[in-house]
């Protein structure tokens, strides 16, 4: 996207933003701040947008998810980045001058309050944040070239582990053990299945 066209539609938003009363942006703020520390399991926008309509504010669906997710990229960026309050305003005065003083009081206040915690939950969430195992796969081979074995004629275990990173993706790892280190990984793996059945 071009920058001007970047600039108009964040100009876009900030406009839809400050036309909300004060207490209507402070809740749906709250809805998003909740979401990001841990303390609901998403975002409701038709909650945020039945607010909004008893509050005699009328916004086209486009617009309103505009805001949320503003609301969450500009939140979660400031978690991240461990920011102030007045380092975020200063930030979101940055990238545009259409900012009113009443909103930019609401978030500065919200974010002097649940800055801090954003920040702690993310922090959680990356340390937490370790591939789900979907499927092992594996299979017995013998070695009959190589460049770098000497001893050829040896068996060895071939593992493709499927796993769902955090973003959602799934990636595919594999690696070759000889029937020692499988046999030694298959023990590792008993002992913990053991384990986790007594947690």
């Amino acid at each position: 996207m071009p920058a001007a066209e970047e600039s108009f539609g964040m100009n876009s938003v900030v406009d839809n933003i400050c036309r909300l009363p004060p207490d209507v942006l402070k809740d749906a703020c709250q809805h998003v701040l909740t979401y990001l520390q841990g303390q609901s399991s998403g975002v409701d926008s038709a909650e945020i947008s039945h607010r909004f309509q008893r509050a005699g504010v009328t916004l086209d669906h486009e617009a309103l998810q505009s805001i949320i997710r503003f609301l969450l990229l500009t939140f979660r960026s400031g978690g991240k980045n461990k920011l102030p309050a007045d380092e975020l305003l200063s930030k979101l005065e940055e990238g545009s001058n259409k900012w009113s003083k009443a909103s930019l009081q609401v978030l500065h206040v919200l974010w002097s309050e649940h800055g801090a915690l954003v920040h702690a939950q993310q922090e959680a969430q990356s340390m937490l944040s370790i591939g789900q195992l979907v499927d092992v796969q594996w299979k017995l081979g013998m070695a009959v070239s190589s460049d770098t074995c000497r001893s050829l004629n040896s068996p060895y275990v071939c593992l493709l582990l499927k796993i769902t990173e955090s973003s959602g993706q799934i990636r595919q790892r594999s690696f070759e053990m000889t029937i020692p280190q499988f046999q030694n990984f298959h023990q590792q793996l008993k002992e913990m299945a053991a384990i986790m059945e007594t947690v």
